[in-house]
């Protein structure tokens, strides 16, 4: 694996994780898994190539809807967390799923980013959902469908991690806010206003959310959303020391 360094038209100091770490950082999934299955080899691959003391695989959220396998991702990540250091963050498409559960109406939102996808995942017909009780027997269903650890896995994602130089978001943070003060719309929401701005957040923000044909590397951020249900490309980020590099 070629190893690069993040370049700007200005100059700043190059970031870095703490020695003997290595951090695998993955974009939005959305139902691939047969592109997650063969990432997650190629992570094992570069393990045994290239052993170290201390390794974590960041996910950035979106794991499910537009793809047709999101039940199988769920799965996927449920059971690699049981033999690694697997740190799943929440996406804004996990919000809309939990938001659904909770109150069946929010149909119609989820519906509109691919959410439906998701729900015949888990072999639930969502056809008829367009009235306030079609609504809640689509997410009965969808409960009842849905194993529990399934839920507790969704529940329980984080909203952002931090190592070193480096803080990792599903969507990016507010400019001007404390990167420990972030509010939870923002971490899986924001766009122009972060995707825009051009100067130091205290760190380097990690991040998905918004496609891209290739990941993009600047000063103050790393997207590596790069559309994987779209695109066929499911890419992931190596950080170790001042290193980066890609799988």
């Amino acid at each position: 694996m070629a190893w690069n360094v993040l370049r700007s038209k200005r100059p700043f100091r190059k970031p870095r994780l703490p020695s003997g770490r290595r951090i695998y950082a993955v974009g939005d999934i959305h139902g691939c898994a047969d592109l997650l299955s063969l990432l997650f080899a190629r992570i094992d691959n570069d393990l045994r190539t290239r052993p170290i003391a201390e390794h974590m695989q960041v996910l950035l959220g979106d794991y499910i809807d537009r793809g047709s396998s999101s039940r199988q991702v769920i799965e996927m990540l449920i059971a690699r967390q049981r033999h690694h250091n697997l740190i799943p963050l929440k996406g804004n498409h996990e919000d809309c799923a939990l938001q659904f559960l909770h109150d069946p109406t929010s149909l119609s939102r989820w519906r509109n980013i691919g959410g439906l996808n998701t729900v015949r995942s888990y072999g639930v017909d969502p056809a008829r959902s367009d009235d306030s009780k079609s609504q809640h027997e689509v997410a009965a269903a969808l409960i009842q469908s849905m194993p529990e650890s399934h839920r507790r896995f969704l529940q329980g994602l984080a909203l952002s991690f931090s190592c070193g130089d480096f803080f990792f978001a599903h969507a990016g943070v507010r400019p001007g806010v404390p990167l420990q003060e972030q509010s939870q719309h923002d971490l899986l929401w924001i766009r122009d206003e972060f995707l825009l701005y051009e100067e130091d957040f205290g760190k380097i923000v990690v991040h998905g959310h918004t496609p891209a044909q290739e990941p993009e590397i600047r000063a103050n951020r790393i997207n590596i959303d790069t559309g994987a249900y779209a695109t066929g490309r499911l890419t992931c980020l190596v950080l170790e020391d001042d290193r980066m590099g890609f799988l």
